[in-house]
């Protein structure tokens, strides 16, 4: 287990390059089962969850070659099918929530598609129901075996359909989506999920020669085709990861430009840190954030009631930031309540906030109270653990801005979603060392 040793209370100053989109990068990875053709794919983040997918399809045949930094070409010719009814398949696809996005290409291309309970952050429950009853509306056959948590769908040709889904889930729509393009017929998806990552999927599998309309709407229609040949492919940086470095500039009272940030793919991001009082200068496509000397106020709503942020289905505000709004809360002038509403489990880091000096009421699992302090005083240095990706980078900005030396176990979380953080902050002039 890795360890960062933060010295904090530094300004920081510089410019960053966003990684490439993880979320994004687990769909369009698994597109690359729909063709036996070259699928090149170029701005993919170098972090722990996508390198588990790609040694995963590497694992199931695919052909892959690193063409350059983040860049890869993929060949799903020779699919070994087999793979996904041995124990090792077991133990890889649980290691890994995105593995669950493989089934939909599976099912499509080959007629069946497995996959074990898959893992990832302890955040709470997170179903698979949209997912599996999207594949039984095609006409797929679902069987679970309860004895070893493993799932499996079977069909000897898929027909659209339409189809209301029960959430408007990201992963189970491009699951869904992807089982759908060489389907039978006309398939139609309404209360699909409509985000920056899987409009990019479905132009990506347009290019390839897929019929999709309706993108970046919540209703896309589908017209199967018999076939996909391959193409190239370029992945937006990062949103969680450019909300993240917008909280550490503020919390750290840094001077920091966020490059080619996709200014038009971020949505209601910028606003929501303008709302806590953060500066977001827009540059060109990059967006700078001045030294806030003089900290920054929560702005409250118009009859003077306290500020509530909410996550929602795009084009909501990510649940993925909550973690971070809730950190640069604790240093504001103001107070806002910060309601988690997708995950039961998120806000339960707030314990070591807390022990950090922080003011913030757990009103029950899902809302969070935040009263900031206005630098008035500081945050304390302490040791903690990484419980998930997005509370671990969320943490490690609390240990930059504290007093003192802090202390975070378990980075393989951080890991798990930023590329290189300990030497992409050195660059900056944070204080952090990495220790195994």
């Amino acid at each position: 287990m890795a360890t960062f040793i933060i010295e904090g209370g530094h300004q920081l100053k510089g410019s960053i390059q966003p990684q490439g989109a993880k979320n994004e990068a687990l769909q369009i990875l698994c597109a690359v089962l729909l063709t036996p053709e070259i699928v090149t794919i170029h701005n993919i983040p170098d972090i722990i969850d996508v390198n588990k997918l790609i040694s995963l399809l590497g694992k199931l045949g695919v052909k892959i070659n690193n063409i350059g930094s983040g860049s890869y070409t993929f060949q799903a010719d020779e699919v070994h099918m087999k793979y996904l009814e041995s124990a090792e398949f077991k133990e890889d696809g649980k290691g890994l929530r995105g593995s669950i996005m493989i089934v939909g290409p599976l099912l499509a291309r080959f007629g069946k598609g497995y996959i074990p309970k898959p893992g990832g952050d302890k955040i709470g429950r997170r179903r698979l129901d949209t997912h599996f009853e999207g594949f039984i509306n095609l006409g797929a056959k679902f069987r679970y075996n309860r004895e070893d948590h493993f799932y499996g769908v079977e069909a000897e040709r898929l027909k659209g359909a339409f189809m209301l889904l029960d959430e408007a889930s990201v992963t189970g729509t491009a699951n869904i989506v992807m089982a759908a393009v060489l389907a039978e017929g006309i398939t139609t998806i309404y209360n699909a999920a409509c985000e920056p990552y899987l409009q990019q999927l479905c132009k990506m599998l347009n290019r390839m020669g897929a019929k999709i309309s309706g993108v970046g709407s919540n209703m896309l229609i589908i017209e199967g085709v018999e076939s996909l040949g391959g193409t190239d492919h370029r992945m937006l940086p990062d949103m969680i990861e450019i909300g993240s470095w917008i909280g550490l500039a503020a919390m750290t009272k840094s001077e920091l430009t966020i490059k080619n940030v996709s200014w038009d793919d971020l949505g209601k991001i910028p606003n929501v840190f303008r709302k806590l009082g953060i500066t977001v200068e827009r540059k060109g496509d990059d967006i700078h954030i001045p030294a806030h000397k003089d900290g920054y106020e929560i702005q409250n709503y118009i009859d003077g009631s306290i500020l509530t942020v909410s996550d929602a289905p795009w084009p909501g505000f990510t649940p993925d930031l909550l973690s971070i709004v809730l950190v640069i809360a604790t240093q504001a002038r103001g107070a806002v309540l910060v309601h988690q509403k997708m995950f039961e489990s998120r806000l339960f880091f707030v314990d070591k906030l807390i022990d950090m000096g922080a003011k913030i009421i757990l009103c029950d699992p899902h809302r969070a109270t935040v009263i900031g302090h206005d630098f008035k005083s500081t945050l304390k240095a302490t040791t903690m653990t990484s419980p998930d990706i997005r509370a671990g980078i969320s943490l490690l900005i609390a240990a930059l801005s504290a007093k003192g030396t802090s202390t975070i176990h378990n980075i393989e979380q951080i890991d798990r979603g930023y590329e290189r953080m300990d030497e992409r902050l050195r660059a900056i002039g944070a204080k952090i060392t990495r220790v195994s």
